[in-house]
């Protein structure tokens, strides 16, 4: 792999680092004890193609992006998954006279010769980078199905049984994990469990298990979350750390009896806040901006708005993130705790000891906080505590449940605070949804099919913002895409990939300010907004829809319905 030394020259000689940058990212890369290819990606500080080119382009080597290559089996047969994963490599593509090789080990020249030898074609060596090769070298764990039903049949060997009950729980959490599921179910029927991960917010049944299995795997996770093995017709929540060769996660366990025995829900949680940057979150123009000048703003408060598993918290440690810096005293207050942020001071909702929101929140303001980040503002206390606080010197940051970003203000209100103080307190509120993302290796681009115009067609508002984002009056002439899905690994099938935020951003200027004070409706003040420059999230949706990010439909489905 390229050295720290090299990496250096190369990426402050180019600007894209400074001096102090390379040295934090070095030093933090050592900390988590991976290279820095990996970690300056996972900073937010470059993206992973962009170091790659970069590179590859000072080595004289091919680049491949492997995450818009479509990787067949036929390819993973040629390569084991042992050498692979030794020499850090995967073969990418075959033809008759070439197989391409991508390699994050620049002098992997050995293995292209024998490959030569092997498939009798010439071989070219393509550089990756790590994150590109790591991801791409879970396509040799094949179908979960298969290595399901191969630990089933180990089951009958009884001395071999515990074992195997472990493995067969390893085998679903590293297999959920690399799918990205953020929750694993285990669903006892009459006979059968259905397992279902939830992945990109939909849920999809993997695997479906025989009955008389699922008290022993309970009984693993019981012990894995120090839960107690002899309750069975109680509710238990739980936790265990989780650790597999190149990734590490927090498993949230909730347990439940049910009709048919013990429903298993696990929600799966990075160790740590992943560097996550306001543009790939989905932010740009004119909403990057605002939300850029709010967070510059040293008192007043930043609201995040929009249903549940919206994407509202995400977008408050982008934020945070931003903030986070050796100089400010950072305290939040959230319930739970999903992502530990080096640097902040974070505490954890705990009803039980009557730690809720609003004492938490009391107590956080009496440590000398600069930035407060509250969890939710859910009733009056709260929002009464928080609005105080961004009135006396403190950023704070919060999420509230809102439709859209000028339903904040009549909430705000309803709880009881004053509207003078809304309108002197909040700086910005960003309002969003969450759409799958396309998959980039089987996006392809189509005409409108006639349901789909006929559908447009009946939407007066949504027919408008397409006709004049695009410039064509004849919308069953427009291009958009989707992700074919068949026989796509990276998709399975389902045509996306990973999913991303469709905002509006409302920054308060004198004339909201005014009608928040006079209690003006959700519909003045938005509209209000729209002649200031507010662009509605409807039109947010559509501009990432006609750029082949996302599809029409999850658009449509996600925020028109």
């Amino acid at each position: 792999m390229i050295d720290a030394a090299q990496l250096k020259v190369l990426l402050i000689g180019s600007n894209l680092l400074t001096s102090d940058q390379f040295a934090a990212a070095e030093r933090a890369a050592k900390v988590k004890q991976i290279s820095l290819e990996e970690f300056l990606p996972q900073s937010g500080l470059i993206l992973d193609a962009h170091l790659g080119q970069i590179v590859a382009n000072y080595f004289k080597m091919g680049f491949v992006d492997l995450r818009r290559e479509r990787i067949a089996d036929d390819a993973l047969r040629i390569l084991p998954e042992v050498a692979a994963r030794a020499r850090q490599a995967i073969i990418f593509r075959m033809t008759e006279k070439q197989t391409m090789l991508a390699s994050s080990d620049l002098d992997n020249y050995e293995l292209a010769k024998i490959l030569e030898r092997k498939t009798n074609t010439a071989v070219a060596l393509y550089y990756a980078t790590p994150t590109a090769i790591k991801e791409s070298l879970r396509l040799y764990k094949g179908d979960l199905r298969e290595r399901v039903e191969s630990l089933v049949q180990h089951l009958s060997d009884s001395s071999q049984k515990d074992k195997t009950i472990v493995d067969l729980v390893n085998v679903l959490l590293e297999y959920a994990h690399d799918n990205r599921a953020s929750d694993i179910h285990l669903e006892p029927m009459e006979e059968t469990v259905v397992v279902r991960f939830r992945i990109d917010g939909l849920l999809h049944e993997v695997v479906r298990y025989a009955k008389s299995l699922h008290d022993q795997i309970v009984f693993r996770l019981k012990v894995m979350s120090c839960l107690r093995t002899d309750e069975h017709d109680a509710a238990q929540d739980g936790r265990f750390d989780y650790r597999t060769a190149d990734a590490r996660f927090d498993v949230r366990l909730s347990i439940l009896p049910i009709t048919h025995g013990e429903n298993v829900v696990m929600r799966l949680l990075a160790e740590s806040a992943r560097r996550i940057t306001l543009e790939e979150l989905g932010l740009a123009g004119s909403d990057l901006e605002k939300v850029k000048r709010a967070v510059g703003k040293p008192h007043g408060m930043i609201l995040s708005a929009g249903p549940t598993g919206s994407g509202k918290t995400t977008t408050l440690y982008a934020i945070l993130q931003i903030l986070n810096e050796p100089d400010v005293n950072i305290s939040t207050i959230e319930d739970p705790v999903e992502y530990a942020l080096e640097g902040t001071h974070q505490t954890q909702v705990n009803a039980k000891k009557n730690l809720t929101f609003a004492t938490g929140l009391r107590s956080i303001v009496r440590q000398d906080p600069d930035i407060i980040l509250v969890g939710e503002i859910r009733d009056n206390e709260t929002a009464g505590i928080a609005v105080n606080a961004a009135m006396t010197g403190h950023l704070l940051l919060s999420t509230i449940h809102a439709n859209d970003a000028a339903t904040v203000f009549p909430r705000l209100i309803d709880m009881g605070i004053e509207p003078f103080l809304v309108a002197s307190s909040v700086n910005v509120v960003v309002a969003q949804r969450l759409v799958r993302r396309a998959c980039e290796r089987c996006r392809a681009s189509y005409y409108l099919d006639k349901e789909e115009i006929d559908m447009v067609n009946q939407d007066v508002e949504l027919l408008t913002i397409i006709r004049r984002l695009s410039g064509r009056e004849d919308i069953s002439a427009l291009r958009f895409y989707r992700g074919a899905g068949k026989d796509c690994k990276i998709c399975t099938g389902t045509g996306y990939v990973g999913r991303i935020g469709v905002f509006e951003v409302m920054e308060l200027t004198d004339e909201i300010h005014a009608l928040i004070t006079q209690k003006a409706s959700a519909e003045v003040i938005a509209k209000k907004a729209r002649e200031s420059g507010m662009r509605p999230m409807i039109e947010d949706g559509i501009n990432k829809a006609l750029q082949g990010i996302t599809t029409l439909k999850e658009v449509i489905l996600n925020i028109k319905s």
